[in-house]
């Protein structure tokens, strides 16, 4: 009978935990020097260890992730599946050009305040991809618009996410 309540009287206490490493990366990734704009970072945490997506724009910044993670206490491995995009001018023209057509609309506008916009642009090859959250369906389908308007895009896929969770 006592062990059982000591079981269950722990268990808030590991719940706990697990929030807050959830947070401990969430921070880390975030206050990364070369995380930007044109940068997406994502992840995923199971038990202790934790796993790194996204897409970067330098390799430096993959590494620079997987060891901010691994240093954090309580994560005991990190699988690094952050993908480098190849370098392209193109694309560094493209991103440019999303990024003017994108913040350049009232609507969008404030989402340019901050360190870190909370849309990100990730150009591969002329293919565009929009990962972030914004306030609401209709800023979510400017910023697809003004995407898809800009010359030389092949592409769009538009991943934003909405604070209703749309």
């Amino acid at each position: 009978m006592n062990v059982k309540r000591f079981i269950l009287l722990l268990l808030p206490l590991a719940m706990f935990a697990a929030s807050d490493l959830v947070k401990e990366v969430r921070h880390e990734l975030v206050t990364l020097p070369y995380y930007g704009v044109f940068d997406n970072l994502s992840y995923r945490v199971d038990g202790s260890k934790v796993t790194l997506f996204g897409q970067v724009r330098d390799p430096v910044l993959k590494d620079q992730a997987g060891k901010a993670v691994k240093s954090i206490e309580g994560v005991s491995a990190v699988d690094n599946q952050i993908e480098v995009l190849p370098a392209s001018s193109m694309d560094d023209g493209t991103r440019m050009a999303v990024y003017r057509a994108i913040y350049s609309k009232p609507t969008l506008q404030r989402y340019q305040l901050g360190a870190v916009p909370p849309i990100h642009i990730i150009v591969k090859n002329g293919n565009v991809t929009l990962e972030g959250v914004v306030a609401n369906e209709m800023d979510k389908n400017v910023a697809g618009i003004a995407a898809n308007g800009v010359s030389g895009v092949f592409k769009v896929t538009n991943n934003l996410r909405t604070d209703s969770g749309k």
